[in-house]
């Protein structure tokens, strides 16, 4: 497996567009790797992780290839993960298929909360405008396994908005597993007892830091102490010191940029994410 990360930031960008604190003026001076776009991530071109209001962004400056995608697995209902207008915008009528008659549906999955939305919105459009090979979508339930496109898909409860019914997402393929664990505080307990319970090993772990150096920072988002937390917790079971850890989803909030983030992680055995970023499992 390949994973690309296209985003790699909290709802308000990176720098935020309203913003004028001190992180903010210096990744706009700075450029490069420390300025981030709302996140999504791919997983060999085919399951798409989350679909923001940059999306379009994603396809324009990023490579993201929707005509290979296959499958948009949404952690939360939050727009920043969440872009539903954007997704219907796959209809014929405004995105024309070169063999209209060889057109597959894409398909969405999100726990029922998260997708009343998009359901609200696609199932608005009348009839004679609804374009049946344009989308399906599938509700999902954590600590259930689902075959899509080839992949063991497991969604997990997070930590977050529990209005929304919040997942994120075990991925499997090939023996190789990955843990893609946004938007999330510390683990609930009943994931964690789902992981332990499990023989699953991961290769690749990519973690909430939103709040990057923040320490108190344990519920709704991660920061790096709460990471490293996890980071040990899984070790003991479902971890090894082959497994890539990862961090990524940063808000300016949390004091670093990326190029001040990268020696402080690299400290704690962590990786840090950027928008382009991509990794072979």
């Amino acid at each position: 497996m390949k994973i690309k990360f296209y985003g790699t930031c909290a709802a308000e960008g990176f720098p935020a567009m309203f913003c004028d604190c001190e992180v903010c003026k210096k990744a706009r001076e700075l450029g490069g790797k420390n300025i981030r776009t709302r996140s999504q991530a791919c997983v060999d071109d085919v399951l798409l992780l989350d679909f923001p209001a940059d999306t379009y962004m994603h396809v324009l400056t990023g490579g993201l290839d929707l005509k290979k995608v296959e499958a948009v697995l949404i952690t939360h209902g939050h727009d920043d993960h969440l872009y539903p207008m954007d997704i219907l915008y796959r209809e014929e009528k405004y995105g024309h298929h070169k063999n209209p008659e060889k057109k597959t549906p894409l398909g969405v999955y999100s726990t029922k909360a998260s997708g009343e939305n998009f359901v609200a919105a696609f199932n608005g459009k009348k009839v004679n405008e609804r374009d049946p090979k344009a989308l399906i979508y599938k509700e999902i339930e954590p600590f259930c396994q689902y075959e899509i496109s080839g992949y063991k898909v497991t969604p997990l409860k997070a930590d977050h908005a529990k209005n929304l019914d919040p997942v994120f997402y075990i991925i499997e393929k090939d023996s190789k597993a990955l843990l893609y664990a946004h938007d999330t505080g510390y683990f609930p307990e009943e994931t964690w007892s789902f992981l332990e319970e499990s023989n699953i090993k991961f290769d690749f772990v990519s973690l909430d830091c939103t709040s990057v150096m923040k320490d108190d920072a344990v519920n709704n988002h991660m920061g790096l102490k709460t990471c490293c937390q996890v980071k040990q917790r899984l070790l003991n079971k479902n971890a090894d010191e082959s497994t890539v850890f990862i961090l990524n989803h940063f808000s300016h909030n949390g004091g670093y940029i990326y190029d001040e983030l990268v020696p402080v992680a690299r400290e704690e055995g962590f990786l840090v994410s950027f928008d382009g970023a991509e990794f072979e499992i």
